[in-house]
C-alpha cells in the first residue's frame, strides 16, 4: 500500500512497529524535535499529536524540519509510488531523478511535462508539499549523502557529481538538511568506502526479498557482447550519457547486498547513472505488497512462494529499448540477441577509454548505436522482412529527430498511442516498452507466447481474452504477474534424433 492510500492511523501503526517496508514511502516529521525520520527509525515513537507525515523529504525540508541523524531517512530506498502512479507528480519525480532539472532547469522539466513553470510548481506543491526546485534540491542532498558515506571522493567532486552548482551550495544544503557538515556526515559512516581505479563503488539499498538470480539470468540471456557483460551475480554495460560515455556494473557481493561500480566522463552524469541502475533492476519496488497481492490468488501462490521478490527489469536507455523490442518481435530471444549483436558490432561506437581485458578474443567495448546511425545504416545490417527493417529504421529516425518522444517521464497512455501510430509497432511492443521504460507495474501481455505458455503450465486460462479478464484480479501488479508467468514456462527438452524422428517420420526416413 502506497502513501496515497494510507490513513494517518495506518502510517502511525507503521512507525510504531518500525516497519522497514515503508522506508522511502513517506517520512515522519516530529514537531517537538524539529526532525523527520524514516518509518523504521529506532528512536522512541513520538506522540500522535506531535506527528505530521509527508510524502517526500523535500516537503519536510520546506516545512522547516531537518533529517534525523540516527536513521538518515535519505538512505532509504526510493518510493514505489513514482512507478505505481502515472500522474504529473510521479512523472516529475522520475524526471528529477534522471537529472532533468540539473541539465535543463525547471523550465525544461515543465516543458517535458506540458505545463508552465508556475502551474507545475503549484501542482507539485499541492501534491507533494514542495515545488520542483525543492524536490531537485532534496534529490541532490540524497546523492551527496550517498557519495559522502559510500566513497572517498573529495567533497568538491561530490558536489558536482550530486548536481550542485558549487561547493558552497553543497555544503550549505548538507548542513541545512542533515544538521552536519560534509566531513561530520562522512565520519559517521559505518562501512568502508571504495573508489578505486577511477571508479566509485556504492551500496544500492532496496527492499527485500529480491530475486537476484532471476534478474541476472534475464540480463545474461539478452546481453550484447561488447556493449554488455553478464554473469550469475553481476551485470555491466557501457552507456551513452549526457556528458559522454559511461560504464557501470551492478553486482551481488558475498553478503548478498547489491553494489554499483561506475565510471563517468562527466561528474554530473553520476547521479542520473545511479537512478538508471536503480530503474534497470527495479530496486524501488515494494515486494511485500506485490507478493501479498499476487499470493491472494490460489493459482499464483505457488509461483510467488517459488520466486519471492520477483522484479521487472527496466532499461538503461528508452530509445535503445524500443529498437531492441522491435527487433525482437516474433523471434526468439537468441535470434534477437544475434541480430542486435550484429547491429552493435557494425554501427556502435568503440569506447576508447574503456579498460581492456586480457582476453584477445573479447569483443571491443562499444556503445549501442545512436538512433541516427540506425536510421542511416540499419538497413545494411539488419536481416529479415523488408517491412520490419523499414519499421525499425523509421522508428530510429523518429527518435533521432524528436518527432517520437520516448522518456521515463512520459504519460503512459500518450506514449502507447504515439508508439501504436508508428508503422510496424503493435500492442505487444507498445506495452512491453511501457512496462520497461516507465516501470509501469500494471502492464499485461496476453499476446505473448511465453505468457500464455506459463499461464497454461500454472493452471490459468491460456486463451488471450480469457487470460486478460482473469489478470484483472491482480491489478495493479500485472507486470509482476507477467514476470511470474515468464518464469513458469516449462524448460525446453532438447530435441534428440529420436524425438525428431517421432515428430517428423518423413524427415527421418
Amino acid at each position: 500500500m502506497g502513501y496515497q492510500g494510507m490513513t494517518f492511523d495506518e502510517r502511525y501503526r507503521a512507525i510504531d512497529a518500525r516497519d522497514t517496508r515503508f522506508d522511502g514511502q513517506f517520512v515522519t516529521a516530529v514537531r517537538s524535535t524539529g526532525i523527520y525520520c524514516r518509518p523504521s527509525c529506532p528512536a522512541r515513537t513520538p506522540r500522535p499529536q506531535n506527528v505530521t507525515f509527508y510524502p517526500t523529504s523535500a516537503a519536510a525540508h520546506e516545512a522547516g524540519y531537518r533529517a534525523c541523524k540516527r536513521c538518515l531517512p535519505e538512505a532509504a530506498p526510493g518510493s514505489p509510488e513514482w512507478n505505481l502512479r502515472g500522474d504529473v507528480a510521479a512523472r516529475a519525480m522520475r524526471l528529477i531523478a534522471a537529472g532533468v532539472v540539473e541539465r535543463e532547469g525547471v523550465p525544461g522539466l515543465s516543458a517535458r511535462l506540458g505545463y508552465s513553470t508556475r502551474h507545475l510548481t503549484r501542482l507539485l506543491t499541492a501534491e507533494l508539499g514542495a515545488g520542483p526546485l525543492a524536490l531537485a534540491r532534496a534529490h541532490r542532498a540524497h546523492n551527496a549523502r550517498m557519495l559522502l558515506v559510500g566513497t572517498d571522493l573529495p567533497v568538491a567532486e561530490i558536489a558536482f557529481s550530486a548536481g550542485f552548482a558549487s561547493i558552497r551550495q553543497c555544503n550549505d544544503t548538507i548542513r541545512e538538511v542533515f544538521g552536519l557538515s560534509p566531513s561530520e556526515l562522512r565520519s559517521r559512516r559505518r562501512t568502508g568506502a571504495a573508489s578505486t581505479g577511477g571508479a566509485i563503488d556504492l551500496l544500492l539499498p532496496h527492499r527485500g526479498p529480491i530475486d537476484t538470480t532471476g534478474i541476472f539470468d534475464w540480463m545474461a540471456a539478452r546481453a550484447l557482447p561488447g556493449v554488455e557483460e553478464s554473469s550469475p551475480s553481476a551485470f555491466a554495460r557501457h552507456l551513452r550519457m549526457a556528458g559522454g560515455p559511461a560504464w557501470f556494473q551492478v553486482r551481488q557481493d558475498e553478503a548478498g547486498a547489491l553494489r554499483l561500480r561506475a565510471r563517468v566522463t562527466h561528474l554530473g552524469d553520476l547521479a542520473p547513472l545511479i537512478a538508471t541502475a536503480r530503474r534497470l533492476f527495479d530496486l524501488d519496488a515494494d515486494p511485500a505488497a506485490i507478493d501479498a497481492a499476487l499470493s491472494a490468488q490460489p493459482a499464483l501462490a505457488p509461483l510467488v512462494a517459488r520466486t519471492p521478490g520477483i522484479r521487472v527489469p527496466g532499461t538503461a536507455d528508452p530509445h535503445e529499448m524500443l529498437i531492441r523490442a522491435m527487433v525482437g518481435q516474433q523471434i526468439t530471444v537468441v535470434a534477437a540477441r544475434t541480430a542486435l549483436t550484429a547491429l552493435a558490432h557494425h554501427l556502435g561506437e568503440p569506447v576508447e577509454d574503456a579498460a581492456q581485458t586480457d582476453d584477445p578474443d573479447a569483443p571491443l567495448p562499444r556503445l549501442f548505436p545512436t538512433m541516427a546511425a540506425i536510421a542511416d545504416r540499419g538497413a545494411e545490417v539488419l536481416r529479415g522482412p523488408a517491412a520490419r527493417i523499414r519499421a525499425v529504421t523509421g522508428a530510429a529516425a523518429a527518435l533521432a529527430d524528436g518527432s517520437l518522444p520516448l522518456t521515463v517521464g512520459d504519460d503512459g497512455e500518450q506514449q502507447r498511442a504515439a508508439l501504436l501510430a508508428m508503422p510496424g509497432i503493435g500492442p505487444w511492443t507498445a506495452d512491453y516498452v511501457r512496462m520497461r521504460v516507465l516501470g509501469d507495474p500494471d502492464v499485461f501481455l496476453p499476446g505473448d507466447v511465453a505468457v500464455r505458455t506459463g499461464a497454461a503450465a500454472s493452471g490459468l486460462p491460456a486463451e488471450p481474452r480469457t487470460l486478460t479478464e482473469w489478470s484483472t484480479r491482480t491489478a495493479p501488479w500485472r507486470s509482476y504477474l507477467t514476470a511470474h508467468l515468464w518464469r513458469a514456462v516449462p524448460p525446453r527438452v532438447p530435441r534428440t534424433p529420436a524425438r525428431r524422428a517421432a515428430r517428423r517420420p518423413e524427415e527421418a526416413s
